[in-house]
């Protein structure tokens, strides 16, 4: 059995500044909304997809007063180096603050949503290199130069190898 990773869900505080931050900054649409059951919390689905009801979702329960979720990150692909640079250029427009961050086999960027949740969006590089492994990369580059850098930067990693190549090797490790 192969699992994929279908959504999250997040118990959110600012229903308004988390859906104005999902939907213009991220470019999510509300797919669903209502109450979870008979006057229970409102539960908030989102996509970017037709073919998915929803890849994230809000449950409008924290208060003020909750300490942080015990979540550190959702992560999501992009298909193109273009599109991770439309979202740098997005996040520089909300003035919100990034981490790229590089782990060989993607570029990634780190960043917060308004209520603190960890998120990363990553364009995968064609190659493998053994995990874990992250070094902050100039997100100025273009794709051509950002990827000699990558290539540059890990091909001294043991496991560095193009991706088809390595297929298969990461899978049912033993510890």
């Amino acid at each position: 059995m192969q699992l994929t990773w279908s959504h999250a869900v997040l118990n959110i505080k600012d229903e308004a500044s988390m859906l104005d931050f999902y939907t213009k900054t991220l470019g999510f649409s509300i797919s669903d909304r209502g109450p979870i059951a008979e006057k229970g919390p409102d539960i908030i689905f989102l996509s970017q997809t037709h073919d998915e009801h929803h890849q994230l979702a809000f449950v409008t329960t924290r208060k003020a007063e909750d300490p942080p979720s015990a979540l550190n990150h959702i992560a999501f692909r992009v298909q193109s180096f273009e599109d991770l640079q439309n979202l740098k250029t997005r996040l520089e427009a909300v003035e919100k603050d990034f981490l790229p961050l590089s782990h060989g086999n993607t570029l990634s960027l780190y960043f917060a949503d308004p209520e603190g949740n960890g998120l990363e969006v990553f364009w995968d590089t064609p190659w493998h290199v053994s995990q874990p492994s992250g070094i902050v990369w100039d997100s100025n580059l273009d794709e051509t130069a950002a990827l000699a850098w990558v290539e540059a930067t890990f091909n001294q990693d043991a496991e560095f190898a193009l991706r088809e190549d390595a297929q298969g090797k990461f899978v049912n490790r033993t510890p």
